[in-house]
């Protein structure tokens, strides 16, 4: 059943406060994410009800109040809540919501979750040209490989791989930007990383190589520009500041990343790549059952954050990172535990309509309607959702163990849509076949532990009692523990 837009936003507006409360509103991939003057004014009771707002999967309260609409509605009941929100005025309330705003998020923010979530805004603006390239980079493989088009594909591979050979450039930028420098300083000094020339430096006996460090010598680079600029600017004559404080940072932070910044990351970054390859031919399958079932919680707590310069020091290192395809099947878990609950609450029409609409997504990759509108407020099919991405990312490590590694060249995609950036050291139809098992591992495995496990005993005898009367079961939240 398609949901207005029109008539999903019309019903959130008076449950946040009515549009005198909303001092911003924007969306990402699935949720609006509204700034709130007085975040007590909200309505939690009713929006957390799955029944009583059709529509909505879920809700979270972070630094914006952000409800869960799932990909594609969300953008049209953005713009249609942003018209009526306009409509009242309510920009004028911006600035003083705004300041009570910053207020909370000082007073609720860990230094740690500060950090991850500033790491992330310097790292997740790459994603779109990550995958691009790595479809792309895929693509060629498959054209050389089957001597295909021998004209145009070294055309396509300096496509594919242009943007990988300047990532260190593109991080830097960010890293002034989010940090408050000047962001095109940070690309100059994150450019030291890969510039041809460092080859004739010598530093502690041994030859710098381009590119040594990678991203996280740029990110290093970058930030330590940013702290030199504003050393300077505090201190320089505005009358020279335009002259001085660019070459001095420049300057600084340049002989700095030669000198130091590149050989401390580049001895970090071979660490990560050498780590990550003992940890899975070792301990393949105890890493995956580890990393499969924890990276749902670590969603929830937004530590995956941290995750994201490890994937691409390993995608610049090895051409694709071995962890994303064993933490992809988290999603799978959760797909199998939705499953269940669709077959288990066959006469709970909300439940199965917020199933059926976010499942499409699940599918793909894109988790989040299926938790905030399934698993979690259910409880323990979340727990069981984790058995599943355990199981599965067992499978892709016992696999790794016997030498079938299996990698993705780029991040942001998992579940189905993980395919097209495989690679894997044994050809692409092994490698596809095992990230295949995995799927339909913490597919099956989801669905059973949820279908056996994820109900209270409570719960199974009114799923039961609904199922011989054909009512619909009025139990609010069967999967929790009474």
């Amino acid at each position: 059943m398609r949901t207005d837009p029109a008539s999903t936003a019309a019903a959130i507006l008076p449950l946040v406060g009515g549009p005198a409360n909303v001092t911003s509103v924007a969306h990402c991939m699935t949720r609006l994410r509204l700034g709130l003057a007085d975040p007590s004014l909200v309505d939690e009771e009713a929006l957390r009800a799955l029944r009583a707002l059709p529509g909505v999967l879920g809700v979270v309260a972070d630094d914006t109040y952000q409800i869960v609409l799932g990909p594609g509605a969300v953008v049209r009941v953005t713009a249609e809540f942003e018209a009526l929100v306009a409509e009242t005025g309510a920009e004028a309330l911006a600035a003083r919501g705004a300041g009570l705003r910053e207020q909370r998020r000082r007073r609720n923010a860990t230094p740690a979750k500060a950090a991850l979530r500033r790491l992330a805004n310097v790292f997740v603006p790459l994603i779109p040209a990550l995958i691009g390239c790595g479809v792309l980079a895929g693509v060629t493989g498959l054209l050389v490989n089957a001597g295909w088009l021998p004209g145009l594909t070294p055309a396509l591979s300096a496509v594919a791989s242009a943007f990988m050979a300047l990532i260190a450039v593109f991080v830097g930028y960010n890293t002034a930007k989010e940090f408050g420098g000047t962001p095109v300083l940070g690309g100059a000094v994150a450019a030291v990383v890969v510039y041809p020339g460092v080859a004739k430096v010598t530093v502690f006996g041994a030859t710098l190589a381009p590119g040594q460090g990678g991203v996280l010598g740029a990110l290093a680079a970058a930030l330590l520009g940013t702290y030199v600029e504003k050393w300077c600017r505090g201190r320089i004559p505005q009358a020279l500041d335009v002259l001085l404080t660019p070459t001095l940072t420049v300057l600084v932070a340049g002989l700095a990343t030669l000198y130091g910044l590149m050989y401390a990351a580049g001895q970090v970054s071979a660490a990560i790549g050498t780590a990550a390859n003992w940890l899975l031919s070792t301990t393949g399958a105890f890493s995956g059952l580890v990393l499969g079932g924890l990276f749902l919680p670590l969603v929830m707590l937004g530590l995956h954050q941290a995750l994201i310069p490890i994937h691409t020091t390993l995608i610049e290192q090895q051409g694709s990172t071995p962890l994303l395809p064993i933490l992809a099947m988290a999603g799978a878990g959760q797909v199998g535990a939705a499953l269940a609950v669709y077959v288990r609450l066959r006469h709970d029409t909300s439940i199965r309509t917020t199933i059926r609409s976010a499942l499409p997504a699940g599918l793909l990759g894109v988790g989040e309607p299926l938790i905030y509108g399934v698993s979690l407020p259910l409880g323990r099919p979340f727990l069981t959702a984790c058995a599943g991405g355990a199981a599965g990312g067992a499978f892709i490590g016992f696999f790794a163990m016997l030498g079938d590694n299996v990698g993705a060249t780029a991040i942001g995609p998992s579940g189905w849509a993980l395919f097209p950036l495989l690679a894997g050291n044994r050809g692409l139809a092994p490698t596809a076949a095992i990230y295949a098992g995995g799927l339909l591992t913490g597919y099956a495995v989801g669905f059973a532990a949820t279908y056996v496990f994820g109900f209270t005993d409570r719960a199974r005898t009114a799923a039961a009692a609904a199922t011989s009367t054909g009512e619909p079961s009025c139990n609010p939240a069967p999967g929790r523990s009474t």
